[in-house]
This record gives C-alpha cells, sequence and structure tokens, in this order.
C-alpha cells in the first residue's frame, strides 16, 4: 500500500451500524502509513466522527515511523507491545523510551520521529487523535530544517 494515504483509501465495507452504535469486527493489518502498518480504525470517513479517529498501529522490528508533525490535534498512543524511542523537539535533538504499558501523549505541533528499539519484535499501540481526518493533517518533518 502507498505512503500517500488519503481518506478514500479507508474501508467502509466492514462497518456495522446497529442504529448509532457502530462496530468494525477484529481484523488483520490493512493499510501502510509512513513506515507504520495499520489495522482498519474509526474515523469520519467510515463511521462518521467528527471529532476522533482510532486504529491500532504496528511498527515492524526495526521500523522508524518517519519524522512528521500533528497539526493542529492532539494524540494518544498507549503501547500494547515493544519498545520505542521518540526523537522529538526542534532538529530532533531530544529522545525519551518508552514501553509496553506506558501511554503518551503528543500535543500538536511537536516534531517527532518514531524508531522501534528491537530488530526482532514489532511495536504494536493503540492510537487515539483529536482529528476526524487521520492523516490529512500530519506535515512531514525534516529534522534538518531547524
Amino acid at each position: 500500500m502507498s505512503d500517500e494515504l488519503k481518506g478514500s483509501d479507508v474501508r467502509t465495507d466492514n462497518v456495522e451500524d446497529h442504529d448509532g452504535l457502530l462496530t468494525i469486527k477484529a481484523h488483520e493489518n490493512c493499510r501502510d502509513w509512513n513506515g507504520i502498518h495499520y489495522r482498519a480504525g474509526m474515523c469520519k470517513q467510515n463511521v462518521g466522527s467528527t471529532q476522533l479517529s482510532m486504529n491500532v498501529a504496528t511498527i515492524p522490528p526495526g521500523g522508524v515511523a518517519k519524522a512528521h508533525i500533528h497539526d493542529g490535534f492532539d494524540l494518544m498512543l498507549y503501547i500494547l507491545e515493544g519498545n520505542v524511542r521518540h526523537e522529538f523537539g526542534p532538529g530532533l535533538r531530544q529522545s525519551l523510551e518508552n514501553k509496553a504499558g506506558d501511554f503518551i501523549y503528543i500535543k500538536p505541533g511537536v516534531p517527532h520521529e518514531v524508531f522501534n528499539m528491537s530488530d526482532t519484535e514489532p511495536v504494536v499501540a493503540v492510537v487515539a487523535r483529536a482529528a476526524a481526518d487521520e492523516w490529512e493533517r500530519i506535515i512531514p518533518y525534516d529534522r534538518n530544517s531547524e
């Protein structure tokens, strides 16, 4: 799948609407973006959400989620499996490590790049965004720009 993910790439055929309570049944990874594999999640394109999106992301062993910025929305992560290192801030000069069981909050506008610290095990995390459009407001970041 393409790293140029657009809203039209979101699956809608797997959504069950039960009079306003919508569900997506368990499933395998179905999309790739920025070095990360995603399971089908919920967003405005498939459930009509107006303020939130959520899915499960996997960074493969040795993988990197390339540097980027969330433009105008909060993001929260809960790490289910694995260990990650965030390089963040101007020029990505700061570093922080997290492991399974950790919650992470990333403020809008903070440049960051995420590294899976293992060459053998994936990182799996629940990702919740205060943006129903998922990736439409994520901007690539060049660590040499500052």
